[in-house]
């Protein structure tokens, strides 16, 4: 990136930022994205890993907002990330046989017509009915005293983290210069005030670089207002961080053959099934602490349990708990600071320019993160040269899309070749796509690869390895939070597992044996400050328990008045 200008810098990996370097890459511009920690690292490894046009926003007459993310939701679906992105059913118990059920039907069905509407055709199945007897068969774990019947109806889930590192591998694939672990430390201006680029330190080496840019694009979430502060410019774009939290039970503990939504007093809840796990959640609350580690705490646990098991038969307990996390939403602070309630603040993004060259974009949330990143080249541009030079990423496929079909037919084969399950099979296709091949070509060069983690059997040795070799993990952190996700899959939140991850990681980044036992040390730390945290019933408690522990790599301190 220090060899010549660019057309767009892009400061921060999480979904938004990838998408615009995306977006800015397949408009033939000559792009670079820099990221302070691993991709996807704030906000976006932490949602509720849906792609749902948020029924809640219909019940609040937003229907732009519901109607935008609906045609967001089927491009993901049906054309850019068919592998990653799946249809997920469900249920709406109801409680009142009339009311409840007219209000609720006339919302899902409208819900239903926008996404149609928007899409030009059905992209999910319809709105279906049920008795107190049908709702209970689909869902056989939920309370029969405490429903008539149900309503279910088609949303999406993703995997966060995984759909972050797609994007800036797709944008890598057209020419895009990315670099995580490394920190805008401060954004050049010339002497007019204009953003011209930055200077950005490379964590693992210490060495700081200029990099030159026609435009700088920030796209950092609930540190926004930190870069703004970079070029010293004023005013500019605030946010709000809002804390949501989720917990995670086995398949087992809850029975059913679709996911569950629940309206709460606050907010919503979502009980969403995975391969292995449900994840519940969320929770809307206020958080003033540091932004760069939020955790879970004993009131957030308890408040989600009593909201699940409001509907569930068999309560869940906290021994049935196998992992929490939390993340922080950046939304847009309201004009009329008030009381600063989250939930009453809105969830859309807005563009703007703190100082010439300088473009933020900040709000929204991930299922709109195409149209946001759009959003934000076309503001850089400006209209004539965003005319010229339209985005095109609603009908351009991330990588492991092309070619998905031909890679689902050829299963069979594959599976006999490296003697895998049909679950395994399909595990791996739904993670990689049409890029399996190459993820189990690892195991043509070295065998032992093809061996299942000895703590976390659900993933192979090879994942590990492709993890690194094609992902751009650079540290065991970046492996377990963000690509073989142990961190809130097990108990021990991928304690025991470290050890053989590290090793394998290792043997491809050249580590010896004094830097495997601190990747893995680190990690214990961490793991042991999250479940501490999650222990205290207050954020300040929590907050100051998680950050006991340092960062592996930590981050440059700027003082914004420098």
């Amino acid at each position: 990136m220090a060899t010549k200008e660019l057309d767009v810098l892009v400061i921060g990996g999480g979904v938004t930022g990838a998408g615009v370097a995306l977006d800015a890459a397949t408009r033939g511009l000559t792009t670079g994205i820099v990221e302070m920690r691993d991709w996807a690292s704030g906000t976006s490894q932490w949602s509720s890993k849906l792609i749902h046009g948020g029924l809640r926003y219909l019940y609040q007459l937003n229907f732009a907002l519901v109607s935008e993310a609906l045609r967001e939701r089927g491009i993901l679906l049906t054309t850019t990330a068919p592998h990653l992105v799946s249809a997920q059913p469900f249920l709406w118990p109801l409680k009142q046989r009339v009311i409840e059920r007219g209000y609720s039907a006339v919302g899902v069905g409208m819900y239903d017509a926008l996404s149609i509407i928007g899409n030009r055709g059905a992209t999910v199945p319809m709105q279906k009915h049920y008795s107190h007897k049908g709702a209970l068969d689909l869902v056989p774990s939920l309370d029969p005293e405490t429903l008539i019947g149900g309503i279910r109806f088609y949303d999406a889930r993703v995997d966060d983290a995984r759909l972050v590192m797609t994007l800036v591998r797709t944008a890598q694939g057209f020419g895009a210069h990315a670099a995580s672990r490394s920190q805008v430390t401060s954004i050049v201006t010339d002497a007019s005030g204009r953003a011209t680029g930055a200077i950005v330190r490379d964590l693992e080496t210490g060495r700081a670089i200029t990099v030159r840019a026609k435009h700088v694009i920030g796209a950092t979430g609930v540190w926004t207002e930190e870069t703004e502060s970079l070029g010293g410019a004023e005013g500019g774009l605030q946010v709000l961080a809002s804390k949501g939290i989720h917990i995670v039970v086995p398949k087992e503990r809850i029975k059913g053959r679709t996911g569950v939504f629940l309206r709460t007093e606050k907010s919503v809840l979502f009980i969403i099934p995975w391969q292995r796990y449900w994840v519940i959640g969320t929770t809307d609350t206020k958080w003033t602490e540091q932004v760069d580690s939020p955790v879970a705490t004993s009131e957030d646990i308890d408040y989600v349990l009593e909201q699940a098991n409001a509907v569930l038969s068999d309560k869940l307990t906290r021994e049935d708990i196998i992992g929490t996390y939390a993340g922080l939403r950046p939304l847009l602070q309201p004009v009329d600071k008030g009381d600063g309630e989250s939930t009453k603040v809105s969830r859309e993004h807005t563009v703007t320019n703190p100082q010439p060259g300088l473009t933020v974009i900040a709000g929204g949330k991930l299922t709109s993160y195409r149209i946001m990143a759009e959003d934000a080249v076309d503001h850089a541009l400006g209209k004539a040269r965003a005319k010229a030079k339209p985005s095109i990423t609603a009908t351009t496929p991330l990588v492991g899309a092309p070619g998905l079909e031909a890679t689902r037919r050829q299963l069979p084969r594959l599976s006999a070749q490296y003697d895998l399950s049909r679950e395994r099979a399909e595990h791996l296709v739904s993670r990689y796509g049409s890029e399996l091949p190459d993820v189990l070509a690892t195991i043509d060069a070295d065998p032992t690869l093809a061996t299942p983690l000895e703590h976390a059997p659900d993933y192979l040795r090879a994942e590990v390895a492709y993890g690194v070799t094609h992902e751009g993990a650079l540290h065991l952190e970046d492996m377990l939070l963000h690509r073989v996700r142990l961190d809130f899959e097990l108990p021990d939140r991928g304690k025991a597992a470290a050890p053989e991850v590290a090793e394998v990681m290792g043997a491809l980044l050249g580590w010896d044996d004094a830097r495997r036992e601190r990747e893995v040390q680190s990690w214990v730390d961490q793991a042991d400050a999250i479940l501490a945290a999650q222990q205290t019933d207050n954020d300040a408690a929590a907050s100051a328990t998680r950050t006991a522990v340092p960062q592996l790599v930590p981050v440059v301190e700027i003082d914004p008045a420098h």
